[in-house]
């Protein structure tokens, strides 16, 4: 009798234990709503899920959820820049589906997968402290998909809201806005029906204060004044997001840990460098002689020599070598202030040296070289039946409406292209962003064909913008195939220097054609698309935190004036489509099969469709159209 007296208070002990930690929990739970001007609100919470993480955090928007977590090592990384990863990932079972593969389960990332997660990491990385270097990974999980409101804003702001309301030091939050352009008005996070009609798809993420971190968008030739207003609804619109992250913070953020930061050079050994490298510094990146691998060579034997100099000094060889690097960026920024001169010689707005030729080889439907600078790209057209085009995955389409591709753009950036020695396979994440950005530039000027369209662009010399070089080359292959491209469409990447001080930007440069050393030492990589009317595409890659509207407005202005320019050069080599086709281009013809003849054509398990295609070169798709090829 007492054993079983005992049992029975231990387990009302154990509920009420229970019972205590379920309130504990709920106390912790923090929830908001950020109303839009117009539209659904997005609600914040945290509190419930993934407590073991640094942070978490749940973002609703309509009915789609993603849960947001980031982790980040206590021990710092050996690396001398933020290892920062980011996984975005659509779960089948958030739309109530199963996985199409033999596995049924996920496997790998799909393209939109990476092309999110590379949007949340551009949005997220300037605004991390310089000498954060600690492994950190942000990963973004699907919950609820309702196949209305798309998914990729609604994970940077979970991001944001984790990573503001965690223990992990950063500079947030950030707020993350989509437009549309409807009957040209401007929409404030558009439904996946509204893009349909829309012909503006722009995502603008801000801090702040109105400055834009990062900006990514494709639009049917809008004008320039319409993106501009765009730009700025977003930035205003993104306001609300960073306001009600900041009050979710201030009530139940963790305090920022403290961290230890790399040990500083002395000044005594920061002055030896300084003394042994500025005018050997200055007279390489002045000698207009210089290309990419000379340059490279000269400063790399310069910075080997400073070391060899130092070698005595108890101070780490990398803290030297990351000493040198530092005072090589701060000359290269200061000679462009000083003279507004760059390294090759150019002006701060003019165009690097352009060629572009067309028709290379025959058997190719289209094909084209374009060389800007030392950047060059081989673009390919080639035409096959309908049933070759791009299928999208079950989630995609639910995501994006898109069933299917019938043009798209493969870019491939193998390592010879920069002298290097790499891997070769399967396309990585860069490739992958580089493609989709230059296929969204195309696709707004490229005509409905009734056959499928696979443009390929290989980098076969690489010193900046090698995704833009792949658009102008793609247009030039696309009309000498005889496509009727609604207008010839080019692409150029601006860069941008800065003086900052404690309260912002105190003066600026913005480099026009960028270089891939301007990209590296530079604030910005803003690379825009377009033809001479307006704007196709644009991706605005910024290594700051934050720009004021006035110099994206500016960057905006000087990328159309390149442009309108580079296509200029582009009409004397090619300006309309070729009017004389190949042998090989495909002919179409269409037949009428009488429904009861219909097996008879297509014969057991399609044989004597494959018989078709193996002798003569025919293909008959489903709807009964003749595709034939010469062989």
């Amino acid at each position: 009798m007492l054993t079983k007296k005992y049992t029975i208070l231990s387990r009302i002990r154990q509920r009420s234990r229970c019972y205590c930690r379920l309130l504990s929990s709920q106390a912790n739970v923090a929830e908001t709503d950020i109303q839009f001007s117009k539209g659904s609100p997005l609600k914040l919470s945290s509190g419930r899920y993934a407590r073991f993480a640094d942070g978490a955090c749940v973002a609703t928007f309509g009915n789609t959820s993603v849960l947001s977590t980031v982790v980040s090592k206590a021990k710092q990384s050996n690396n001398s820049f933020l290892p920062l990863v980011v996984d975005y990932r659509q779960k089948a079972a958030a739309a109530g589906r199963i996985p199409t593969n033999f596995f049924r389960r996920e496997l790998g990332p799909s393209e939109r997968e990476i092309l999110t997660s590379r949007l949340i990491d551009r949005s997220l990385r300037p605004l991390f402290p310089q000498n954060y270097n600690y492994d950190t990974q942000i990963v973004c999980n699907m919950l609820a998909m309702d196949g209305t409101n798309p998914p990729e804003t609604v994970a940077i702001n979970a991001a944001s809201a984790a990573l503001a309301l965690s223990d992990v030091p950063w500079n947030g939050p950030i707020g993350a806005v989509r437009l549309g352009l409807i009957d040209n008005e401007l929409v404030v996070n558009p439904t996946r029906k509204d893009l349909e009609k829309s012909s503006l798809n722009l995502v603008v993420t801000a801090t702040k204060s109105n400055l834009v971190v990062m900006l990514e968008g494709s639009a049917d030739i809008i004008l320039q004044q319409d993106l501009l207003k765009a730009i700025k609804l977003g930035t205003k619109e993104a306001q609300h997001i960073v306001r009600g992250i900041e009050k979710l913070q201030k009530d139940h953020g963790k305090m920022k840990r403290q961290y230890e930061t790399p040990p500083q050079l002395e000044q005594s050994i920061i002055d030896a460098i300084k003394s042994l490298s500025t005018m050997k510094i200055r007279e390489i990146l002045s000698d207009r002689t210089h290309d990419k691998i000379s340059r490279d060579v000269a400063i790399a034997e310069l910075r080997q020599t400073v070391l060899n100099q130092l070698r005595d000094t108890e101070v780490d060889v990398n803290q030297l070598s990351d000493g040198f690097n530092t005072h090589l960026r701060t000359i290269f920024r200061d000679m462009i202030f000083e003279t507004d001169t760059r390294c090759d010689g150019r002006h701060l707005d003019e165009l690097r040296n352009i060629s572009c030729q067309v028709s290379l080889y025959e058997p190719l439907h289209g094909s084209a070289l374009f060389q800007r600078g030392q950047t060059q790209v081989l673009c390919t057209v080639a035409f096959d039946s309908p049933d070759s085009a791009l299928k999208m995955d079950t989630l995609t389409m639910l995501s994006s409406g898109i069933k299917e591709k019938s043009f798209f753009l493969h870019y491939e950036f193998p390592s010879y292209a920069t002298g290097e020695v790499g891997r070769t396979g399967a396309p990585g994440r860069r490739e992958a962003g580089h493609g989709a950005l230059a296929e969204r530039g195309l696709v707004p000027v490229v005509p409905h064909a009734p056959y499928t369209v696979r443009l390929t662009a290989e980098v076969l010399e690489s010193n900046g913008s090698s995704s833009m070089a792949s658009v102008c080359g793609g247009s030039l292959a696309l009309l000498d195939a005889g496509l009727a491209l609604s207008a010839p469409a080019a692409g150029v990447a601006i860069g941008l220097v800065t003086r900052r001080n404690e309260t912002g930007i105190d003066d600026y440069r913005i480099l026009t054609d960028l270089l891939g050393i301007e990209d590296y030492m530079g604030d910005m990589d803003f690379k825009m698309a377009g033809t001479k009317k307006g704007i196709t595409a644009l991706q605005a890659d910024i290594k700051i935190p934050g720009l004021p509207l006035k110099i994206v407005m500016e960057s905006v202005q000087k990328a159309c004036d390149a442009k309108s320019k580079i296509i200029d050069i582009m009409n004397q080599c090619i300006d309309k489509p070729r009017q004389s086709h190949k042998e090989n281009m495909p002919v179409i013809e269409e037949i009428e099969v009488e429904v009861h003849k219909r097996s008879k054509l297509v014969g057991v398990g399609g044989a004597n469709l494959k018989k078709l295609y193996v002798e003569t070169g025919v293909q008959v798709s489903s709807s009964l159209h003749l595709y034939i090829f010469s062989l």
